[in-house]
């Protein structure tokens, strides 16, 4: 399920660099060099599918087909297209990034909720059956690398592709935004920048030396003319609702804005109101795709 590990495995990002500056002045060592080494690796929690699994998943849903797309340096990036029909005609398409703790097979389970749309479900380097370890630069790189082949197919219609990015992804899907043309967006849970969500934890510390500014999303909205559909849960112990307002009013494009105030991070999925705004995004992005 999205993120969830950051509550129990994956603690929050801040809290991780409190640990290892800690640690290491407990031991007498330099505690800034070991932010700075620590850095991008206090940020993802891979999560690999174990032997077997891509079989038994294709065999619970018949209609998903496998995908493997190779990275720009060679690595290997696998996950999974829900079709949402057959037949000569170009399709739209909704892309999927996910989380920092997840991986993405689960929500094939919901591509019900995507009818009408082709559903992609790639997983980040090192998570699920995708090689190669993740990183702000691969993952940004890689982002862009699955939206060019995807839109190459024929069945697909580059005129309407959706990008819809959760927690980590709303930073994947932000930059795709900024350097391809998207028909909307759509975040969940999402941050102006994960050093900024840091410093909010621990402000003494020099978050932002060790990380630099990594996943600035806020950044790079007010270049960003697609449309943006942010969902924002309430009660999110993990994403203040500052940081998701800041990017929300750094976005230059149209923007709506949907709270569910009883979620919290990781469990917006267990309301009836994300699953809706998600089909409300969807029938916006197709509708504004056609009249343009």
């Amino acid at each position: 399920m999205p993120d969830q590990h950051e509550a129990r495995a994956g603690w929050p990002i801040a809290r991780r660099v409190l640990v290892v500056a800690v640690a290491v002045a407990l031991l007498g060592g330099s505690v800034l060099m070991a932010l700075r080494a620590a850095g991008e690796k206090l940020v993802y929690f891979p999560k690999p599918l174990a032997p077997g699994a891509a079989q038994a998943i294709l065999a619970r849903h018949p209609r998903v087909v496998e995908v493997s797309i190779a990275a720009q340096d060679g690595a290997r990036l696998h996950g999974w297209r829900v079709p949402a029909g057959a037949g000569p005609a170009a399709r739209p398409l909704a892309l999927y990034f996910g989380g920092n703790a997840e991986e993405v097979s689960w929500m094939l389970e919901f591509s019900a909720v995507f009818a009408g749309w082709d559903l992609a479900l790639l997983n980040y380097r090192g998570y699920g059956l995708s090689g190669g370890k993740p990183s702000e630069r691969h993952l940004l790189a890689d982002a862009l690398a699955i939206y060019d082949h995807l839109v190459r197919q024929p069945d697909i219609d580059p005129a309407r592709v959706a990008v819809i990015g959760r927690s980590l992804g709303s930073g994947v899907a932000s930059y795709l935004a900024s350097r391809r043309p998207v028909a909307g967006v759509l975040l969940i849970t999402p941050f102006d920048s994960i050093t900024e969500i840091a410093r909010n934890f621990y402000p003494f510390l020099p978050v932002r030396w060790a990380l630099g500014d990594l996943y600035d999303s806020a950044a790079l909205a007010p270049a960003i003319d697609a449309p943006l559909r942010m969902i924002v849960a309430g009660r999110d112990e993990i994403i203040p609702g500052r940081n998701s307002q800041r990017l929300f009013e750094a976005w230059r494009g149209p923007k709506v804005q949907t709270i569910i105030a009883d979620a919290g991070h990781n469990d917006l999925q267990r309301y009836r109101e994300y699953w809706q705004a998600i089909q409300d995004f969807l029938q916006t992005s197709k509708a504004d795709a056609k009249s343009r």
